[in-house]
C-alpha cells in the first residue's frame, strides 16, 4: 500500500478521518493501487461464470467505483453497461480509465441505498462494497436491487470463505474492524468500512426475503479449503417474478 503509487501513511489517516464519500473522493486517485481494490483474479472469475449465464443486454455496477466491476459487466452485457456510485472523485478516475468500447457506458452519482433507475437491467454486479453497509441496511440495499432488476434478472457478487480463527489472516481482519468500531465511536462524520460485518447465512436470507432465488456458485479458480468446502462463491440471486 505505501509503494510510489499508492497512498501514503499521512493521506490514508485524513482519509480514515473524512466522511466515506469524502474518504474516497481524496482515494480515487491512488485506489487502483490499494488492498481495497478487487483483485484481476476474482474479477476475472467472476466475469468466466457469468458468461456461463449470459448473455445480458444491460449491466449495473453497484458501487462501481473506478469502474473494475463496470469491464467484468462489458465482457458479458450486449447493450448497455451504467456504474453508480457516490463518489464523485471515484467516478472521475472511472471516466478517464474504463475503455468506451463495446456495449454502451454509463456513469450516475448516487446511492446505493436509493438508486435512481427503475426496473431495466438485467444483471447487477457489486465487488467489495458490502462491508459500506450496516447489517440493517441490508433489506433496504437489497430491497434497491431487487427494484432495479428486470423479472429474472441477476444480482451477483463474491464472497470469500472466512479465515480460520486462529490464523493471522483473522486477527488482522477482527483487528481492523475493532479500530473502525472505536475511531466511530468517538469520531463523526462515521466512515462505515467493515470486513466482518456480514454472515454469509445473513445474506443469504435477506436476499430471499427482498424477492431472490439464491444459487451459489463456487470459483474453482482459487481451489478449496481442507473441508473441501471453496474458497471463494459468487452468490447468484435471481429477481423472482
Amino acid at each position: 500500500m505505501f509503494s510510489p503509487e499508492g497512498p501514503t501513511l499521512r493521506e490514508l489517516a485524513v482519509q480514515a478521518l473524512s466522511s466515506v464519500e469524502r474518504g474516497y473522493d481524496l482515494l480515487a486517485p491512488k485506489f487502483d493501487h490499494t488492498p481495497f481494490r478487487t483483485p484481476d483474479p476474482v474479477l476475472d472469475a467472476v466475469a468466466s461464470a457469468l458468461e456461463k449465464r449470459g448473455p445480458f443486454e444491460s449491466g449495473l455496477d453497484l458501487c462501481c467505483g473506478t469502474g473494475a466491476g463496470v469491464e467484468v459487466l462489458a465482457r458479458v452485457c450486449r447493450e448497455r453497461v451504467t456504474g453508480v456510485d457516490f463518489s464523485t472523485g471515484m467516478l472521475a478516475v472511472a471516466r478517464e480509465r474504463v475503455p468506451t468500447e463495446g456495449p454502451r457506458l454509463g456513469w450516475v452519482r448516487g446511492d446505493a441505498r436509493a438508486l435512481p433507475f427503475a426496473a431495466a437491467f438485467d444483471l447487477v454486479v457489486s465487488f467489495g462494497a458490502l462491508g459500506h453497509f450496516l447489517p440493517r441496511e441490508l433489506p433496504r440495499l437489497f430491497g434497491q436491487v431487487h427494484s432495479v432488476l428486470r423479472p429474472g434478472g441477476l444480482f451477483a457478487f463474491p464472497v470469500s470463505a472466512p479465515p480460520r480463527p486462529r490464523s493471522a489472516a483473522f486477527w488482522t481482519l477482527l483487528a481492523f474492524d475493532a479500530v473502525m468500531r472505536v475511531r466511530n465511536a468517538v469520531w463523526r462524520p462515521p466512515f462505515v468500512m467493515y470486513y466482518r460485518a456480514f454472515r454469509f447465512g445473513d445474506l443469504w436470507r435477506e436476499l430471499e426475503r427482498a424477492g431472490f432465488q439464491v444459487e451459489l456458485c463456487p470459483l474453482e479458480e482459487f481451489g478449496r479449503r481442507a473441508d473441501g468446502s471453496p474458497r471463494v462463491r459468487m452468490i447468484a440471486a435471481r429477481r423472482l417474478p
